[in-house]
């Protein structure tokens, strides 16, 4: 019997938040489930109790590209920096690669790398349409693996699986989502089913003897390690590191209800804005616009509120000057002010 600490539960949230809708009516009647998440007083990992691996499906219409955005692409350039200075450029791997715009962009740059994807759709040869496992005759230096691991329900385990792939050596790239920021923030918009598992630093030093660098990126709401998987075991919980969870984490809930749903706008069709206007309206609060720059998110409908995206154009034809604009991510705010002409009210929600 496993040792766990509960952290916080809530129920009935949509299995995927990037997956887009054609209809109102699919969109309200999207797949949902639970949401416990644990402290493991084993291995000191945290994460969702709940969550169905076999529920989880990804299609054409999971829709997660961040790349519209030219902040983001300064990000993924910074990422590629780290890469390069650590890994080198030769004989790289990017496991999981999505819609393979990064690894086009290390390309581009120079890098020698292959892709693997079961779900790619594109037409890039150096990406195949399989898994990344042992007999394909491939041993890289490096393997890249950017936001999977959240959404494997044993990461430890598909750690250990990539390194037998890569003949047990090499080192390891690894981007995930800050669980120390989300407690920080109190950010209850950034707890979502399809992410299994919620990580710090502190993790993966227990994971891997020797890390060669980490840090924070993207204003600190993710973190990445480069690791030298020969050094993977199964990390011990440390009483040290115990989660601090902050069990207010709703506390701004209710003080944020206070908006004029008709002259008010949510910023961001992506995993937070699925997540707030979907908490808001449970708390009564219902908005009738949410802006995306992402053209294939855009007259689609996000999960569980039914909320039909927009461009940013097609929503200030209705949206009053002067209204609120609620930003779904404070990195992109002097972005999204550019774009609507500094003229609302902008609230960003990760701010305290």
């Amino acid at each position: 019997m496993k040792k766990l600490r509960d952290l916080y539960s809530i129920e009935q949230l949509p299995i995927f938040q990037n997956r887009m809708y054609d209809t109102y009516a699919e969109a309200i009647a999207c797949p949902k489930g639970d949401v416990r998440l644990v402290e493991d007083l084993q291995t000191g990992l945290v994460y969702n109790a709940s969550f169905r691996p076999e529920l989880m499906v990804y299609d054409e219409h999971y829709q997660n590209e961040q790349a519209v955005s030219p902040l983001f692409q300064e990000h993924l350039e910074s990422v590629a920096k780290i890469i390069g200075r650590t890994m080198g450029q030769d004989d790289l791997v990017e496991v999981g690669c999505g819609k393979g715009y990064f690894l086009e962009l290390l390309l581009q740059q120079g890098f020698d790398v292959t892709g693997f994807d079961p779900a790619y759709e594109g037409t890039n040869t150096r990406i195949e349409r399989h898994y990344f496992e042992p007999n394909l005759g491939i041993k890289a230096k490096g393997l890249i693996l950017r936001h999977v691991l959240e959404h494997i329900q044993t990461p430890v385990d598909f750690l250990l699986s990539l390194k037998d792939a890569n003949g047990g050596s090499g080192l390891i790239y690894i981007e995930v989502p800050n669980f120390d920021w989300i407690c920080s923030k109190r950010a209850w918009f950034d707890i979502f089913y399809e992410h299994a598992n919620y990580f710090r630093l502190a993790d993966f030093y227990r994971m891997f003897d020797h890390v060669v660098e980490s840090g924070t990126l993207f204003g600190g709401q993710y973190i990445f390690v480069v690791a030298e998987l020969a050094g993977l075991k199964n990390p011990k919980y440390n009483e040290q590191s115990r989660v601090d969870f902050p069990h207010d984490i709703l506390h701004l809930l209710k003080g944020q209800n206070n908006t004029e749903q008709k002259k008010a706008a949510i910023w961001g069709g992506a995993s937070k804005g699925v997540i707030f206007s979907l908490i808001k309206k449970r708390e009564g609060i219902i908005f009738n616009t949410i802006i995306d720059i992402n053209p294939a998110k855009q007259g689609c409908f996000i999960p569980a509120t039914g909320l039909k995206v927009q461009s940013p154009d097609e929503s200030f034809l209705t949206l009053s000057a002067g209204g609120d604009i609620w930003v779904m991510n404070s990195n992109y705010l002097e972005e999204i002010k550019k774009m609507s002409g500094n003229t609302y009210n902008y609230i960003c929600i990760d701010h305290e």
